[in-house]
């Protein structure tokens, strides 16, 4: 009874059960008793799994890059693996009686290496440390598309690349260059701001100096106007003026004329009764003899 022992797999293993040399049974997740003496039993694990690389690599301008990841994989064939990997385990302990699943990790990884040495080498550092997701889409696209791990029977679900990063002294210069251009930017756009402020500070002089040219256009044609009225307003009273004094000259005509037939002593006689007449509005009238007796000499001469 002490010979014989009891195992049984987990479910993502594909265990195989060799008894004599020989495949006894074989399938995901069995369990079974075996003879301790003349039982191997092999246990290939098809979950998938991950495992982290760092690579030291020269970008196509021959700067040193550092890349940071991560892959996962999956063994879709456990017989091929088992065919070339140790994958025998302890019953009692449940541990691999080899390292080479150890190995095939470290296989999947060095597979990933060339394929990112390819993918970095093409690209210059700048690009390179800008470009991760595509190169890592690179790789698992070339290594899926390769016959390396289908021959292993694995499979590469993913490859994440985390970080990218250049030797210190280089990342130090791409640094001062990258700071300075964004200096250069924040000076121009300072540049750009004062250009916009003294641009808009022209447009409010010059719109200030059209309204004071159009204020002073409109005084001007005011002014004319204030002159062209006037001087209508002159032309049109002179107008008046002259239709006035010729209907009153033409009054005084017809007025005089009928004193046409008169002597001078009439007419002086009739001169001083109207100036009687309209005494109340007559101040005063200095009626000299010189003047009488001028009159009353032209007439008797």
């Amino acid at each position: 009874m002490l010979n014989i022992g009891y195992f049984k797999g987990q479910p993502t293993d594909y265990v195989i059960k060799y008894s004599g040399g020989s495949v006894a049974s074989e399938g995901p997740g069995l369990a079974f008793y075996f003879w301790q003496h003349k039982t191997q039993i092999v246990a290939v694990p098809t979950a998938s799994a991950d495992a982290s690389f760092v690579f030291n690599e020269v970008a196509g301008n021959f700067q040193t890059v550092t890349i940071q990841g991560q892959l996962t994989y999956r063994i879709v064939n456990p017989k091929v693996v088992a065919e070339r990997l140790n994958f025998a385990v302890d019953p009692v302990r449940r541990a691999f009686l080899s390292k080479d699943p150890e190995q095939l990790a470290q296989r999947i990884i060095n597979l990933v290496q060339m394929e990112t040495r390819r993918q970095v080498l093409e690209r210059p550092l700048e690009d390179a440390l800008r470009e991760t997701q595509a190169i890592a889409a690179g790789v698992l696209e070339r290594v899926q598309k390769g016959n390396l791990l289908q021959n292993m029977g694995v499979e590469l679900l993913n490859v994440y690349i985390l970080a990218a990063k250049p030797t210190p002294e280089v990342g130090k210069a791409l640094e001062a260059e990258h700071r300075e251009n964004l200096l250069r930017r924040a000076d121009q756009a300072i540049y750009a701001r004062r250009a916009a402020a003294v641009e808009e500070e022209r447009k409010i002089k010059e719109n200030q100096l059209a309204s004071d040219i159009a204020l002073e256009e409109g005084r001007r044609k005011f002014i004319d106007l204030q002159g062209e009225n006037a001087t209508q307003e002159a032309e049109n009273r002179g107008k008046a003026l002259e239709k006035e004094a010729s209907y009153q000259a033409k009054a005084l005509a017809m007025q005089l004329g009928s004193y046409k037939g008169f002597d001078a002593k009439t007419i002086l006689a009739l001169g001083i009764k109207d100036l009687g007449a309209n005494a109340a509005r007559v101040g005063s009238l200095n009626i000299t003899t010189e003047l009488l007796a001028g009159l009353l000499d032209a007439k008797h001469g």
